[in-house]
């Protein structure tokens, strides 16, 4: 009898399984991992030039949002059964119990920003995608290295049709917060010294 070799192929996680296997403490308390699409991904180290324009952004859209959402920073999105990542910044919309009473979904995200500086082919080949498929209408890559910030918008079978790059002149406006504008400078601002 021949026995042959089967073709290996990844366990798929399902959200509920990634939440049980941390809770049992299958990750360090530290550990920086999402659920992409079934599978656990490392996320990448943050740095100063990425912390810096996360808090940066975060102070601009509190102000600006204000009562009208909830600026979430580093937390999960749940997609669907295979996905949950932790975009650096979504705004979700306003809710009385804060989302106590269940995990915010797509539905209730007004705008996801991801923060590039070393992750930008990712966030632009991994992340933007499963937005997209998401229906996530508003999606931000805010390149750091670069000094722009890649807009995207119309998602449609997988993918956004409508991709704009703003660059430190241009001013950044919500597709679903009217009257929340950002100059791309002041997201982009840099010390005189740079960043270590």
């Amino acid at each position: 009898m021949d026995i042959g070799v089967s073709e290996s192929k990844p366990h798929h996680f399902t959200v509920a399984e990634y939440y049980r296997m941390t809770e049992a403490g299958l990750f360090a308390e530290n550990s920086r991992v999402e659920l992409i699409r079934g599978e656990i991904i490392d996320m990448a180290a943050i740095g100063t030039p990425h912390f810096v324009t996360v808090n940066r952004l975060t102070r601009l859209l509190v102000l600006a949002v204000g009562d009208r959402g909830i600026v979430s920073v580093q937390n999960p999105l749940r997609l669907d059964d295979s996905s949950e990542p932790e975009p650096d910044i979504v705004v979700f919309k306003a809710q009385a119990d804060e989302y106590e009473s269940g995990p915010p979904t797509p539905d209730d995200a007004l705008l996801v920003i991801e923060v590039a500086d070393t992750s930008l082919a990712y966030d632009r080949s991994v992340k933007a995608p499963l937005y997209a498929e998401s229906g996530i209408a508003d999606y931000w890559i805010v390149n750091v290295q670069g000094r722009t910030v890649e807009v995207h918008r119309t998602p449609a079978g997988g993918h956004y049709a409508d991709v704009r790059t703003a660059r430190p002149d241009d001013m950044l406006t919500s597709l679903l917060l009217p009257g929340v504008a950002l100059p791309v400078a002041d997201v982009l601002r840099q010390s005189a010294g740079g960043w270590d």
